[in-house]
C-alpha cells in the first residue's frame, strides 16, 4: 500500500465563481445563461492567504482539493499561483478545464516533479465545440504534454444528444490520441428544478446509447442520478464546498455556511455533518463525494476507478501516486460519530434545513 493511500483527511470542493469561458457548448449552463464574458473577480486576497487557511496542519492532514470554476479554470493567470500554494502544503489537486490554453499547461508542466504527482486534470472533452474551432488538436496535443509532463490526467465528455451521431468518431478520435476511449458523466439541466437528466431520450434508450464507453464514471453517476440520499453523511465534516474568492466554506453545495476560511487563520475550523438532512434531491456530484467515501456505508467504486484508463502498453492516465490517493475512503482517516453524536448533528442540521426551505 502506497504511503498516500489513506492519508486523505478531508475532500474540499473549491469552486471559482468566474463565469468566463472561451468555449460555446450549447449544452453548457454558462452558454445557457450568456454568461461567456461576465466579469472576473478578483483573486488578491486568495493568492495571499489560501497557502495559511488551507495548511496540513489547520486541515487536519492532506486533502484531495478540486477547483472549478463555472466558466473555464484556467483562464486565470493567477490560477498558477493557487495551485503552486496549495500544493506547497502537500494536499493533492484536481483541476478541471477544456485544456485549449496551452501556455497555461507548459507553466504546470515545469512545475517540480513531486509537485506534479499531486495534480490532476480532468480535461472536458467538447468535441464539436473543438471541431468548430478548430481546436480539437490542440487538446490532444495538451494532454500530450501533461502526459509527458508526469501529470495525471483523465478525458471526459458530456453525453448530449448532439452527440450521438458522432459516437463511432469520438471512439476512434480517442484511441488514436489518448490510447483509450473517454469517460463518459451524466448531463444534468440546471435550468431546471431538481437538475435532471438532460436528453430528449427515455432514460433506458439514454443508457443504452452511451455504455459502450465502457465508463465506470457514468456507471456510477447514472446509478445514483435522482436517487435521494436518506444514509447518515459527513458532509460538513469531512467534506466542505469552497468559494475561493470570498472564504465562504459550507457543508455542500446547498448546506449550512459553516464559516470564512480567510477569518482566524489561527484556529480550526468550524465543521459538523448534514447527517441525514441532505437539502438536494439527488447528489449530481456524487462521482467525488460518494466515491470519497461521505458515506461510509454505501460502497462504491474507488475515485481512482472512475478516473482512470489502463492503455495496452501498460501506461495508465494516472500517475501511481494519484491512483493510490484517489483510491482512498475518507472513513479510513476519519473517525465515523457515534448514535448519540449523530442525533446531535442531526438536529441542528435539521433546524437549518427547515430554515432553508422557507
Amino acid at each position: 500500500m502506497s504511503e498516500h493511500r489513506c492519508k486523505m483527511k478531508k475532500f474540499i470542493e473549491c469552486t471559482l465563481p468566474v463565469r468566463t469561458c472561451n468555449l460555446r457548448c450549447e449544452y453548457c449552463y454558462v452558454t445557457q445563461n450568456i454568461w461567456w464574458d461576465a466579469k472576473k473577480p478578483e483573486l488578491d486576497n486568495c493568492i495571499k492567504h489560501i497557502g495559511e487557511a488551507l495548511s496540513e496542519k489547520r486541515m487536519g492532514g492532506i486533502c484531495m482539493v478540486n477547483i472549478c470554476a463555472q466558466g473555464e479554470t484556467l483562464l486565470y493567470p493567477e490560477i498558477i499561483d493557487i495551485v503552486k500554494r496549495i500544493l506547497e502544503c502537500g494536499h493533492f489537486i484536481m483541476l478541471v478545464s477544456n485544456a485549449i490554453l496551452t501556455e497555461r499547461i507548459n507553466q504546470f508542466a515545469n512545475f517540480p516533479k513531486e509537485m506534479k504527482s499531486r495534480l490532476f486534470f480532468k480535461c472536458s472533452f467538447h468535441y464539436l465545440e473543438l471541431m468548430k474551432q478548430n481546436k480539437l488538436e490542440t487538446f490532444f496535443s495538451n494532454i500530450n504534454i501533461m502526459k509527458k509532463a508526469g501529470l495525471s490526467f483523465t478525458v471526459e465528455i458530456t453525453p448530449d444528444d448532439s452527440y450521438i451521431h458522432y459516437i463511432p468518431e469520438i471512439k476512434r478520435v480517442c484511441m488514436e490520441n489518448v490510447g483509450a476511449l473517454c469517460h463518459v458523466t451524466v448531463p444534468r439541466d440546471e435550468r431546471l428544478e431538481g437538475f435532471p437528466l438532460m436528453t430528449k431520450l427515455p432514460r433506458s434508450e439514454f443508457v443504452e446509447t452511451w455504455k459502450g464507453f465502457d465508463s465506470d464514471l457514468f456507471s456510477f453517476k447514472e446509478s445514483i442520478f435522482e436517487v435521494k440520499r436518506k444514509e447518515f453523511c459527513y458532509a460538513g465534516q469531512w467534506g466542505l464546498v469552497l468559494n475561493l474568492v470570498t472564504g465562504e466554506y459550507k457543508q455542500c453545495y446547498r448546506g449550512k455556511v459553516l464559516g470564512n476560511i480567510y477569518d482566524e487563520m489561527d484556529k480550526p475550523l468550524k465543521m459538523y455533518p448534514i447527517g441525514h438532512n441532505c437539502p438536494e434531491g439527488h447528489c449530481f456530484n456524487g462521482h467525488a463525494f460518494l466515491g470519497f467515501g461521505l458515506i461510509p456505508e454505501l460502497q462504491t467504486v474507488t475515485f481512482a476507478t472512475m478516473r482512470n484508463r489502463k492503455l495496452e502498453d501498460g501506461s495508465m492516465w494516472l500517475s501511481k501516486e494519484m491512483e493510490d490517493f484517489m483510491c482512498c475512503k475518507l472513513s479510513d482517516t476519519n473517525e465515523e460519530l457515534n448514535l448519540v453524536k449523530k442525533k446531535l448533528a442531526d438536529i441542528k442540521s435539521f433546524q437549518y434545513k427547515k430554515k432553508w426551505k422557507k
